[in-house]
């Protein structure tokens, strides 16, 4: 929920972080993707729907949702996180051509690494429900 809001920050035209978020070309200044508005907004919405899900589901709050949401939920918030860290081979995850960039290295550090966490958390999460 955290990330949640930091994309949101973004989304209304926070600057903090934001150089090295986006993944580059190797010249480290052609960003692969635009950063506007609504696919920000698309994120953060995802990422807090994400946080509320675990929330319910491992009892901390209470809140009736749809039998399938209960049933794959999980299973999709671990899928999307580790296909996140694992990438898209080229400028996003763990298996990235694109490495020295500033989004590169940070990748690296931490963004995978936590997709990762995520998703394994999630997983167990899950297997003990």
């Amino acid at each position: 929920m955290f990330i949640s809001s930091i994309h949101i920050y973004w989304a209304f035209g926070g600057n903090w972080g934001s150089d090295a978020v986006l993944p580059t070309k190797d010249d480290n200044n052609t960003k692969v993707l635009n950063q506007s508005i609504l696919p920000t907004l698309i994120v953060a919405l995802g990422l807090l729907g994400f946080g509320l899900h675990i929330l319910i589901i491992s009892g901390l709050i209470a809140f009736d949702i749809p039998q399938w949401l209960s049933k794959y939920g999980l299973w999709i918030i671990a899928s999307i996180f580790t296909l996140r860290a694992i990438g898209d081979f080229k400028y996003v995850g763990f298996f990235k051509k694109i490495k020295l960039t500033k989004f590169g290295e940070n990748d690296t550090k931490y963004f995978s690494p936590l997709c990762l966490t995520i998703g394994i958390l999630t997983l167990i999460l899950e297997l003990m429900k």
